[in-house]
C-alpha cells in the first residue's frame, strides 16, 4: 500500500518558502530518491529555512554548522574523550549525528574539514580513532554556498560535488513574492509547521520510489545522455558512472513525486541538468565564450531524441 504523502509535504513547505514549488519539489526528490543536495545561490533566499522546513515537515532530527576557516573534522565527526571514571575513552557524537545536517556555506571552511564528510556522504559512516559507527536513518546533507563571494572560499573539489545528488538554485522571487515579503506576509519564520510524516514513513517513501518502473528505452536514453557529456567539445570532464546511477535514482524519485509508479522520459529532461551541471568541467574554450553548464546541458539534450515508450505510443495509437 503506497504512503506516498509528497503533495502533502509540498503544500506544508511551501507555506513558508513561498513562489518555489519546483525548488521543493526537486529537492524533496533527492531526498526521497536518498541523495544530497547541493544549494548555490547568494544570501537571503531561503536556502537554511528550506532545509529546516523539511526536518520539521518530516519529522527529522537536524543540526545545522555555519562552516568558517575554524570549524574541525572533529567538530563534525565527533572525538573520543578520556572518561577518568571508567578508565576508558568515551567517544562523543559530532553535529553529523542526525537525520537532516545543514551545512552552511560549506566553501568556507578547509579542505581538510570538508573531506571529512566524504566517508559519511557515501556510505551513512562515520570513522573515529579506527572505530566506525552508523548515522541515523535516513540521513540527508544539505549543503549551501555562495558561488559569487569567492573571497576567502575553499572550492569544493571534484570528488566531494560527485557526492551531491542534485545542486540547485533558489534564485531571486518574482515581483509578486517579493512584494509580498515586503509586506511581510511571505517570510513566514514564525509559522508553527506541521508534521507530515515521520522519519520512518520517509524510509518507506525511498523503498516505494525505488520500486519505480524504469523501461529499457529509458535506461539506454539516460546512458546516452551521460556519455554525450563525455564526448561534447565544451567539457573537459564528462560525468561519472556515479553520475549515471544518481540520475537513474532521481528519476525515479521524480516520477514518485508526481504520482506515476513508472518513469517517462520527461522525467529524464526535467532533472538532467540538476544532476549533472555540478558534475562536468568545462573546458577553455567554454569558458572564453562564456558558455555555461546549463547552456551545454540543454543543447545535449535537444540534439538527443528521446524514446517513446511502450505506454506513450498506445497514447499516440489512441
Amino acid at each position: 500500500m503506497s504512503i506516498n504523502k509528497t503533495q502533502d509535504i509540498i503544500n506544508e513547505v511551501s507555506k513558508v518558502v513561498t513562489g518555489k514549488e519546483i525548488q521543493i519539489k526537486k529537492a524533496l526528490a533527492a531526498i526521497i530518491a536518498g541523495g544530497h543536495i547541493l544549494i548555490e545561490d547568494v544570501p537571503g533566499v531561503g536556502k537554511t529555512t528550506l532545509a529546516t522546513s523539511f526536518s520539521k515537515v518530516m519529522s527529522l532530527k537536524n543540526n545545522r554548522v555555519q562552516f568558517t576557516p575554524d570549524v574541525m573534522p572533529a567538530d563534525i565527526l565527533g572525538f573520543n574523550m578520556y572518561d577518568k571514571n571508567i578508565g576508558k575513552f568515551v567517544y562523543h557524537n559530532g553535529t553529523i549525528m542526525c537525520n537532516l545536517f545543514l551545512a552552511d556555506e560549506i566553501n568556507r571552511t578547509s579542505p581538510k574539514t570538508q573531506s571529512a564528510l566524504l566517508e559519511v556522504m557515501e556510505e551513512g559512516k562515520v570513522t573515529v580513532d579506527g572505530v566506525t559507527r552508523k548515522v541515523p536513518e535516513p540521513f540527508i546533507v544539505i549543503a549551501t554556498q555562495n558561488p559569487k563571494g569567492s573571497a576567502g572560499t575553499q572550492l569544493l573539489p571534484e570528488s566531494q560535488l560527485d557526492r551531491f545528488m542534485i545542486c540547485m538554485s533558489m534564485g531571486y522571487p518574482d515581483f509578486k513574492h517579493e512584494v509580498e515579503i515586503a509586506k511581510g506576509k511571505a517570510v513566514k519564520n514564525d509559522v508553527d509547521l506541521s508534521a507530515v510524516i515521520s522519519s520512518e514513513a520517509l524510509v518507506k517513501m525511498q523503498e516505494e520510489a525505488a520500486d519505480v518502473y524504469i523501461h529499457n528505452n529509458i535506461y539506454c536514453y539516460i546512458t546516452k545522455l551521460v556519455a554525450l557529456t563525455r564526448e561534447n567539445p565544451y567539457i573537459e570532464l564528462g560525468v561519472s558512472p556515479r553520475g549515471t546511477i544518481a540520475l537513474t535514482r532521481m528519476v525515479k524519485a521524480w516520477a514518485y513525486i508526481n504520482e506515476r509508479n513508472y518513469v517517462t522520459p520527461q522525467d529524464v529532461t526535467d532533472v538532467f541538468s540538476d544532476v549533472t551541471k555540478h558534475r562536468i568541467v568545462l573546458n577553455t574554450k567554454a569558458r572564453v565564450t562564456h558558455i555555461s553548464e546549463e547552456t551545454v546541458l540543454k543543447e545535449i539534450v535537444d540534439n538527443l531524441v528521446s524514446p517513446v515508450t511502450y505506454r506513450e505510443r498506445v497514447k499516440y495509437d489512441n
